[in-house]
């Protein structure tokens, strides 16, 4: 039976709860976005005792976030939270007093606060045309211009890495942090099934593992950057090194990405795009929602309804040509 947290202070509660979550196999993540986002609540309203936090308490937190918190960003930003974020916080407090009244039964602060109004902005895909461009900077560094010289560009040591991790993001749709933790023995190169690991270590969202593939011009391109690796027939190798020959992480991929982008003028470029730009090709191309989801390891239909809309696919039509209970006349 459980009992009332007598005297139980919030950090206590706090180390309590991201234990509880880390055992329950979240990713490490939402791991870090829960442990900040309670950090931050712990040193805005101080130790107190879990039980005597207040509704009201929790809306002047969440008050504070949206005019008054300064976040303490690497980039030095000074621009507030923006309402995902605040929506996050929100739903971190949500998770934390759900298992804490559960736990510790005291009534929860947390139901009579509504959740902060968010409206998911537009999905924009990468045109065809960007990627092109993108695939063209991989190749060669920007043009120099010297008294003496014409105008030259020399190629760029890592460009067949770089297009390879192109291609295989805009044909897999993977997460950043999914393809992070790819190796070498994950990809059959002839058939292009690509196996996304169960648990942390594939660095799959919620720990789910799952197939995907990849086309022929991935898998060319591919093939010929391992080419040049000496540890290619490791199976266990990291399949996308940095310069250093160390496993890519996810700071430097967006850094590459970014990096790409500024070089070519194509705006907002960031590894997440790719994974809109594959789901939104591929309803336009003719695939099916519920394979989609699949494919993406959606737990739910909620963000593949959301590519349908922008793709103008009609996912109440697909559902009619899916429904086995009326294709079987039951």
């Amino acid at each position: 039976m459980n009992r009332r947290p007598s005297g139980l202070t919030l950090s206590k509660a706090i180390l309590g709860f991201l234990q509880f979550k880390t055992a329950e196999n979240l990713s490490p993540n939402t791991i870090v976005t829960y442990e900040h986002d309670l950090k931050v609540w712990l040193n805005h309203v101080g130790d107190r005792r879990i039980d005597l936090i207040t509704t009201p308490q929790l809306r002047e937190h969440l008050a504070w976030l949206r005019t008054d918190y300064k976040p303490n960003r690497f980039s030095g930003s000074p621009h507030p939270l923006s309402p995902k974020s605040i929506r996050n916080a929100w739903a971190t407090l949500s998770s934390f007093f759900t298992w804490g009244c559960t736990e510790f039964a005291f009534d929860n602060p947390m139901k009579a606060v509504p959740a902060p109004h968010y409206e998911e902005p537009p999905v924009e895909p990468f045109s065809k045309e960007e990627v092109e461009i993108l695939l063209k900077a991989c190749e060669f560094c920007k043009e120099a211009q010297t008294e003496t010289r014409r105008k030259f560009s020399m190629r760029r040591a890592t460009g067949r890495r770089d297009r390879a991790i192109i291609l295989t993001l805009l044909d897999t749709g993977l997460r950043a942090s999914e393809l992070c933790a790819l190796s070498i023995g994950d990809i059959d190169q002839k058939t292009g099934r690509v196996q996304v690991k169960h648990g942390l270590r594939g660095g799959a969202k919620g720990g789910k593992g799952r197939i995907v593939y990849l086309g022929k011009a991935a898998r060319a391109a591919l093939w010929r950057y391992l080419a040049e690796r000496e540890d290619a027939d490791n199976p266990t190798a990291a399949l996308f090194l940095t310069k250093n020959a160390r496993p890519i992480n996810k700071t430097s991929l967006r850094e590459l990405i970014t990096s790409l982008g500024e070089k070519t003028n194509v705006k907002k470029c960031y590894p997440h795009k790719f994974r809109h730009t594959f789901a939104i090709t591929y309803l336009r191309s003719g695939g099916d929602v519920f394979t989609l989801q699949a494919l993406l390891g959606h737990s739910s239909l909620e963000m593949v309804q959301h590519y349908a809309r922008v793709a103008e696919i009609d996912i109440e039509q697909a559902h009619r040509r899916a429904s086995p209970a009326d294709n079987w006349h039951l």
